[in-house]
């Protein structure tokens, strides 16, 4: 697919193929939610599948409902407990965007939530994350010439 370089934010239409059982699949609008510069060079890209299916688990703190936004004909929601990753192939076509603000405030959240990942980054409540480990874990992998640097 002969596209512009995809940018964070951006809805796309995809076709995610057959899922098994509760996965999202078929053709669908999916948020990018993978960094740029990861989207520049990754031949694959994150994303947070998009729904029209808004029921009564819609008040979950993984689900944002976007309506009239981020050129979706229909009141939709994101669902992040169904966040992937995906190659850029199945990028159909590009659909609309939300802005950075909103990605910040409300999908950033949901992606935190479902990771058990508290806003400072480390593990949220009965999570087991800590960033003494990420730092020991950092300065364990520079010693070693690995490849886990963050920068």
């Amino acid at each position: 697919m002969g596209m512009n370089e995809i940018q964070r934010g951006e809805i796309y239409l995809a076709d995610l193929g057959e899922g098994v059982g509760s996965e999202q699949k078929g053709v669908r609008p999916v948020l990018i939610v993978q960094n740029n510069r990861g989207n520049k060079y990754s031949p694959t890209v994150t994303v947070v599948p998009i729904t029209t299916k808004i029921h009564k688990s819609s008040g979950l703190p993984t689900h944002v409902i976007l309506d009239g936004v981020g050129g979706l004909k229909e009141k939709s929601a994101t669902i992040a407990e169904q966040i992937m990753t995906i190659d850029k192939t199945r990028l159909i076509e590009y659909m609309g965007e939300l802005d950075e603000k909103f990605m910040r405030k409300y999908i950033d959240k949901t992606i935190l939530v479902q990771l058990n990942i508290d806003n400072k980054g480390r593990g949220g409540k009965n999570g087991n994350i800590r960033h003494k480990t990420l730092r020991k874990a950092n300065t364990d992998c520079r010693r070693s010439g690995s490849s886990l640097q963050y920068r």
